[in-house]
């Protein structure tokens, strides 16, 4: 990852909260925040984490929002298309 990319990344504030619903009900929020910007961070909050790994619900979010995982770190992960 370049530096300014990651400046970039880092930078970012989270606009998507996954909570206890799960995945499904961010995944066309995600879509459509990516028509209008590079990046998405996403932010899962400990209801929607359970026993799950943060890695884990990013792919499954990642899938269904027709994007691809950028980065995941602690509880945060990034999309871009």
């Amino acid at each position: 990852m370049t530096t300014d990319r990651s400046r970039a990344i880092h930078e970012l504030d989270a606009t998507v909260r996954v909570g206890k619903r799960g995945v499904e009900p961010v995944a066309d929020e995600v879509a459509s925040q990516l028509e209008d910007r590079q990046f998405v961070k996403a932010k899962f909050l400990r209801a929607a984490r359970g026993t799950t790994e943060t890695e884990t619900l990013a792919a499954d979010l990642a899938e269904r929002a027709g994007a691809e995982v950028v980065d995941v770190r602690g509880h945060t992960a990034v999309f871009e298309r």
